[in-house]
């Protein structure tokens, strides 16, 4: 199936006729990057395999705690991995375990990750990928049309900053953020999506109608509603690019509060036009 072909805008709620958007902010995996596409599947088993350490057999089954673990990983998506990772040490805790230092999870988890997508790097790397393999489709030229209208772009991410600047580089993304590229910090409490979105609204003057979102959890969709912002949910089937809407991200992005959801930015003039209040 073609990413044309299976392009829709589903509409909740559609954007106030008289709003205009100044300034769009942008979550980097599973929006717009497919680098580090599959990380769930290195992050839960992993965190599975912590808990079932502690966890009373009799109790707790293998699917029990394979169930928790997806539900708070499912939540917390979005924000810092750090909060996964203290979330992680408060289950062990919970299960009468003595948990490690929350970083030390989340070292762990970023070796196992770095396995996982090492290949991907290296081709970018040295060329044998194109960057656009690993861009979500239509990502490129969506963020070409946004800045040629005049709006900010801003990216802000809950993987460490080094690493988003870095494979943000690598797919040849970073000249479209012109407000900038914003990850997760050491100090973890000096960073987070809602103070990206604050710090953007005062630096130029914005009210918060005048912003779009667009992310594919829960955390940048219910901050960019609350103040006010359009949030776009983009459901990306990132192990099949262009195949249409995952069902299971759809439904996440419903719960956060989503006003659109689509599947990715395959056709992006149609989607600006949409945004823009002159699609027929």
């Amino acid at each position: 199936m073609s990413a044309v072909k299976s392009f829709t805008i589903e509409i909740i709620a559609s954007p106030q006729p008289t709003r205009t958007f100044r300034a769009a902010l942008f979550d980097f995996d599973g929006t717009l990057s497919l680098v580090r596409e599959g990380w769930q599947n290195v992050m839960t088993p992993y965190f599975c395999e912590v808990l079932a350490e502690v966890a009373e057999p009799a109790r707790e089954s293998a699917e029990d705690i394979e169930r928790v673990v997806r539900d708070f990983v499912d939540k917390i998506t979005g924000k810092q991995t750090i909060y996964q990772c203290i979330q992680l040490a408060e289950e062990v805790k919970a299960r009468g375990g003595t948990p490690l230092d929350p970083l030390l999870y989340k070292k762990e988890y970023l070796r196992r990750l770095q396995e996982r997508i090492q290949n991907r790097i290296e081709k970018l790397e040295s060329g044998a990928a194109k960057p656009d393999d690993f861009v979500v489709p239509g990502g490129r030229r969506f963020l070409q049309i946004l800045r040629d209208a005049g709006i900010k772009l801003y990216l802000a991410s809950g993987t460490d900053e080094c690493y988003v600047k870095r494979e943000a580089e690598l797919l040849q993304l970073t000249p479209f953020f012109d407000g900038g590229i914003y990850g997760a910090q050491d100090d973890y409490k000096t960073f987070s999506k809602a103070l990206v979105i604050e710090r953007l609204i005062k630096v130029n003057a914005i009210d918060g109608a005048e912003l779009v979102g667009f992310g594919d959890g829960y955390v940048e969709i219910e901050n960019v509603r609350d103040v006010g912002g359009y949030a776009v949910g983009v459901a990306t089937n990132e192990a099949n690019p262009g195949a249409g809407v995952d069902a299971w991200k759809r439904g996440r992005l419903l719960n956060a509060g989503a006003s659109a959801i689509v599947p990715d930015f395959s056709e992006p003039e149609r989607l600006f036009a949409f945004l823009s209040g002159k699609d027929q």
